[in-house]
């Protein structure tokens, strides 16, 4: 970033993490103010706010960092995109328990960065505070993150040693906060430029996948989930297969005044992900999990999941309410070509989505275009983008 460039100037909390990202994608620096200033208790960034900009600072090189005393204001200066330093097997990062986003918040900023590294991705999400399922404040499940939102970078050309390993499933704990999971993400194709995408098919639903996961209760309750799901989705879809993973839960420090090497469970509960993937290779996904306190069985869970599944599949379009962020940020960073890519109203018309166009535009990237699909019948739009041309800086002087 030259010296003459002022930063971008934004005002609140909402978005920030998709502005960090284009932030260090983009070399330009953010000054964000006003974040949660009338909160009385806790004004300022929240703790997985703060966790998310030391992760940013571990994979980059020559980052700078100003928050306010109170917390309400953030300068943010990005360094080049690093990855894992030499001699550096592992990036071992540290969520803390008082943590209540899941571990989807953190890995789907590293996948955009990753391809534009000058070194590959290995990182390791661990501590008290990571949550593997998916949350009540929005957040997928890693399962998801693997099935779901990695296999579309394939078709940006970006689809060579890209793994998620889950080592320690969780769920959200007491108040929705920690869940001692563990996760490692390694992500090793790098590139200069993304392909420019032309995906205006979205083709008709041929199979669905899904996880049911239990975490230090009863392996039953997966049978249950599984068995509600079919239920619902059958009738769409006869080859459905949905996989059970039972594990045990993370026991973590719990001293006691007469024990002070006592430990407690963490993490515990079940949940449901779900993927459908069309004859064209469009992936639509769903979540739900138990929530913290608990009270909802199985059965509820299994069903749920299967009716976000056929809205996300109902909504149409070539990519997910899930999905769109990703893709349509790959498009802008792309080469300087129109990529092409259609999508449902409801998607193009969710509050993320058009934030996501004003941001972008903020940071340089050209308007979207946007007509009617060829099919009137389906209410679908075709969202035209001029790639940025930005490439990989890291890749062409390293």
């Amino acid at each position: 970033m030259s010296e003459s460039q002022p930063p971008l100037r934004f005002t609140g909390h909402h978005s920030l993490a998709h502005r960090l990202v284009l932030s260090t994608l983009t070399g330009r620096a953010v000054h964000i103010s006003q974040i949660r200033p009338s909160l009385p208790s806790n004004p300022g960034l929240a703790p997985y706010e703060i966790s998310l900009l030391r992760l940013l600072e571990a994979v980059t090189n020559g980052a700078h960092i100003e928050i306010s005393y109170t917390g309400t204001i953030l300068l943010y200066k990005p360094g080049l995109i690093s990855g894992n330093a030499a001699g550096t097997s592992v990036i071992r990062h540290e969520i803390a328990a008082t943590c209540s986003r899941g571990v989807s918040y953190f890995l789907v900023p590293l996948a955009l960065l990753a391809p534009f590294s000058k070194a590959p991705f290995n990182v390791l999400l661990t501590g008290p505070g990571v949550i593997t399922s998916s949350t009540l404040s929005g957040d997928i499940s890693v399962d998801t993150v693997r099935t779901a939102i990695l296999p579309l970078y394939s078709k940006f050309g970006i689809d060579r040693n890209i793994e998620l390993r889950i080592l320690q499933r969780s769920n959200a704990g007491t108040h929705g906060r920690g869940g001692a999971g563990e996760v490692q993400m390694i992500f090793g194709h790098q590139i200069r430029l993304p392909k420019t995408l032309h995906f205006m098919n979205c083709g008709r639903i041929k199979r669905i996948r899904g996880v049911a996961y239990s975490t230090g209760v009863s392996g039953s309750n997966n049978a249950r989930m599984i068995d509600a799901a079919r239920g619902v989705l059958n009738p769409f879809a006869a080859d459905t297969y949905i996989f059970s993973d039972v594990s045990s839960a993370a026991l973590i420090a719990a001293p006691e005044k007469n024990n002070p090497g006592a430990k407690r469970k963490m993490g515990l509960g079940f949940g449901l992900s779900l993927v459908a993937e069309s004859s064209t290779g469009t992936l639509y996904s769903a979540d739900a999990a138990s929530p913290p306190a608990g009270g909802q069985p199985p059965e509820d869970i299994g069903q749920q999941c299967a009716y976000y599944l056929l809205e996300s599949i109902a909504r149409g379009g070539c990519a997910s309410l899930e999905a769109a962020p990703t893709m349509l940020t790959l498009m802008a960073m792309g080469s300087e070509d129109v990529g092409r890519i259609q999508l449902g109203k409801d998607v193009i018309g969710n509050e993320k989505i058009i934030q996501l166009a004003r941001d972008l535009n903020n940071f340089g990237a050209a308007g979207w275009g946007i007509r009617d699909a060829e099919d009137q019948s389906k209410d679908e739009v075709i969202v035209s983008i001029v790639g940025r041309g930005i490439g990989n800086v890291a890749r062409k002087i390293g």
